[in-house]
């Protein structure tokens, strides 16, 4: 190679490293917009509006919420996956929904590694609750009456191909019992459905439990063990089912976003989660906090598509 020849090339280098540097520094110099592909009152709500602020303190910049509600969370995830690669739309996303719909349904519009994790920062796990003035006391009690009344029980939950929806029919198969699941497009939608009585029972998650405990009554948490904020609720696997299921939530960007933004975003999320205020507030409201990464998450996410396929072959879905 010729002296002058790798002169050009060094100086284009040295060009595009400028570049991105440049980028990366001047970034951001604009509003985020953040979808939120639930209602407004659930977890992925819920995690958005509080990150909100910090968010802004952390990036200098607006941090404007959207909903695209629909889907189970596609209508969502169809959009981010549509949006400009330039670190300014992001989602939440969540576990196993994204991982379940692309397997079941025909075209939910988008793929699941289209979805490029930014990071995943909380977790929560399936709990299965009753209004207050349900006549199931105990877990024994519902299934009991599931076992004698095959179907009749509805069990409300968030979304199609969700923790909850799975979590259900997993259940199911744990305790040879049949019960009809009812999906709703958030928890926002299906915590009021429950307390109107309009179903037997919710599959829903540990935040919702701690949220409304004089309104409805915890039978048993899908955790391996009791959680922190429910010490009084019994895990199922105390109860003697092996049932452990519930979902991950995190911060997406649509695919093709450059690592250098998507690392940017992450140490906003890492942040955030480290302020002592945030944290406790989360974790108060029955959260798991999680600090998982892109490529972490990335691992997470192609091991748990292996860990749901054997399910959805299990409860016959696959």
């Amino acid at each position: 190679m010729s002296k002058r020849l790798f002169s050009i090339l060094l100086v284009s280098v040295l060009l595009i490293s400028l570049f991105s540097f440049s980028v990366l520094a001047e970034f951001p110099e604009k509003p985020l917009n953040y979808i939120v592909c639930f209602n407004p009152g659930g977890e992925s709500d819920i995690t958005a509006r509080a990150q909100q602020k910090p968010l802004e303190e952390v990036l200098g910049e607006d941090v404007v919420v959207q909903y695209k509600i629909g889907g189970g969370g596609a209508v969502g995830w169809s959009e981010l996956v549509n949006a400009k690669p330039d670190g300014y739309t992001v989602a939440g996303f969540n576990l196993p929904h994204i991982i379940l719909q692309p397997l079941v349904r025909e075209d939910p519009g988008y793929a699941t590694e289209d979805i490029k994790p930014v990071f995943i920062f909380q977790a929560t796990p399936n709990i299965l609750a009753v209004h207050k003035d349900s006549p199931f006391e105990t877990l024994d009690d519902f299934v009991t009456y599931a076992e004698e009344n095959p179907g009749v029980i509805t069990v409300g939950g968030s979304g199609s191909y969700s923790a909850n929806h799975l979590g259900t029919l997993e259940f199911n198969q744990e305790a040879e019992i049949k019960t009809t699941y009812i999906p709703f497009t958030g928890s926002g939608e299906a915590v009021p459905a429950l307390l109107g009585q309009h179903v037997s029972a919710l599959m829903t998650y540990t935040t919702m439990g701690i949220r409304h405990s004089d309104e409805m009554r915890v039978l048993a948490v899908a955790a391996d063990e009791r959680v922190p904020a429910m010490p009084d609720i019994p895990t199922f696997k105390e109860l003697g089912y092996e049932y452990v299921e519930g979902a991950y939530r995190g911060m997406a960007a649509p695919p093709d976003t450059p690592d250098d933004l998507v690392a940017e975003l992450a140490d906003a999320n890492l942040a955030v989660n480290e302020m002592p205020e945030f944290k406790n507030q989360l974790e108060d409201m029955g959260f798991q906090i999680l600090n998982i990464g892109p490529e972490e998450a990335e691992e997470l996410i192609a091991d748990r598509v292996e860990y749901y396929k054997e399910i959805l072959v299990d409860v016959g879905l696959l």
